[in-house]
């Protein structure tokens, strides 16, 4: 009989997936920035072309989220920054605005893909945290190299792009150690749908307006600094690249700290504490709250999702709810900008961080009860390769070959006592005997 059991994927080719699907939104704000400057398009127009991108990635999350089992995940992950590098490619290489905006979406469905199979993959490691923080500490350090680099290489509307492409051509090599199609035993072929759908409905909904409120304070941080806190371009760079380095310490912490705490603690107080972040930010007068802020939200932000992605991926170890959850927060990604451009306009700066951090706090609640009631617990993912998560107080079958703990009780099943009948002859021969040996 065929195992249909695979061995959890290697770290690196999932890390440097994880960086070439992640960089293009990372680099999103310099992208907008420079179709705005070097086409011509208006800012607004420039941002929907960015929103178009991400609307890309998240269809494919959510059109590939059942089918990577099914289909491998070499062949999705090769097609994925196949994708990338021609849309993105195409993109940089020419400035007829049709050409470019099919780029760009081709580009963002591309980066999609490889998100999608890079959460399978992380849903199915032994180690879901520790996988997706250095896939953000790449991802982090890859988009701050690239944001020091590309002002000094010259402008041009095309060269983010080209950056992008690059990264996914530098990741192809990692696709060589991904599994192909897999043929599912009768057991996967027996479950229709993700497990715990509720749990799995609750966070991908909550991590849509989660991942929104993030953007959308990114989307206006800039006129923030420079209209309301009264910071030059100088100074606001000074103050992005201290954030910055504060996202890169945060995941390192993040990543070395691990699940002592579980994922309800970081999730929900990590939430509450971007909420008071985002007020902060947005009714900044001066540098010192403006800088206090964008720094500390820097540097809990990439913390907290670290958690959530692991809490997806425990969810269903096929990755299902954690390529739903990608998807669901490329989603909110995408209509972040407009919706803190729409807030801004209506309340002002502080009205806009008001709503937001109310929003915040607000999915902080059944983000925290999903983390408490569903997922692996630390010490089951830290023994199990692959499995149903444990709800509630379920206790996981040991793998094949691992036996019991040492620590657990043994049961021992005691067959029934066999009771003979003996013929007569044999009776009268047994009692005969006994007479002799008296």
């Amino acid at each position: 009989m065929s195992d249909n059991t695979s061995a959890p994927p290697a770290v690196w080719p999932l890390v440097a997936l994880f960086t070439a699907g992640y960089v293009a939104p990372y680099l999103l704000p310099t992208v907008v920035g420079r179709l705005d400057a070097h086409l011509p398009l208006s800012p607004a127009q420039a941002g929907l072309v960015g929103t178009a991108l991400l609307l890309g990635s998240a269809t494919a999350g959510f059109t590939l989220a059942s089918r990577i089992p099914r289909l491998g995940p070499r062949p999705l992950a090769r097609l994925g920054l196949l994708l990338a590098a021609l849309g993105y490619g195409t993109a940089a290489s020419t400035s007829l605005l049709p050409l470019v905006v099919a780029g760009v979406v081709v580009g963002g469905f591309g980066s999609g893909t490889a998100t999608a199979v890079t959460a399978a993959g992380i849903a199915g490691h032994r180690d879901p945290h520790r996988v997706s923080s250095l896939g953000l500490l790449s991802v982090s350090a890859t988009a701050g190299a690239l944001y020091l680099t590309l002002p000094h290489l010259g402008g041009g509307h095309g060269l983010p792009f080209a950056a992008i492409a690059l990264v996914a051509a530098l990741a192809w090599p990692a696709t060589g150690r991904l599994g192909g199609p897999t043929r599912p035993g009768p057991a996967v072929r027996s479950s229709g749908r993700p497990p715990y759908p509720r749990a799995g409905a609750v966070l991908a909904g909550c991590l849509l307006l989660w991942s929104l409120t993030q953007e959308a304070l990114w989307g206006v941080s800039g006129r923030i600094g420079a209209e309301q806190a009264g910071l030059s371009e100088a100074a606001l760079g000074v103050v992005f690249a201290v954030a910055l380095g504060a996202g890169l310490l945060g995941v390192t912490g993040a990543s070395a700290f691990g699940t002592r705490l579980g994922r309800a603690v970081p999730i929900g107080a990590g939430t509450a504490a971007i909420a008071g972040c985002v007020v902060l930010t947005s009714s900044a007068d001066g540098l010192t709250g403006f800088a206090a802020g964008e720094i500390l939200w820097n540097a809990v932000y990439p913390v907290v999702l670290s958690y959530v992605i692991g809490l997806a991926a425990a969810l269903d170890p096929r990755g299902r709810w954690a390529v739903f959850a990608g998807a669901a927060s490329s989603l909110g990604t995408a209509c972040g900008p407009v919706v803190g451009s729409l807030l801004a306009e209506a309340f002002g700066f502080p009205g806009m961080g008001l709503v937001l951090g109310g929003l915040l706090l607000a999915v902080a609640g059944p983000l925290t009860a999903v983390a408490l009631h569903a997922g692996r617990s630390p010490a089951a993912t830290a023994g199990a390769t692959a499995g149903e998560p444990v709800l509630g107080g379920e206790v996981p079958a040991p793998a094949p070959g691992t036996g019991p703990a040492a620590d657990a009780p043994v049961r021992v099943r005691r067959t029934p006592r066999r009771i003979l009948l003996l013929t007569p002859t044999a009776a009268r021969t047994r009692r005969a005997a006994a007479k002799e040996r008296l």
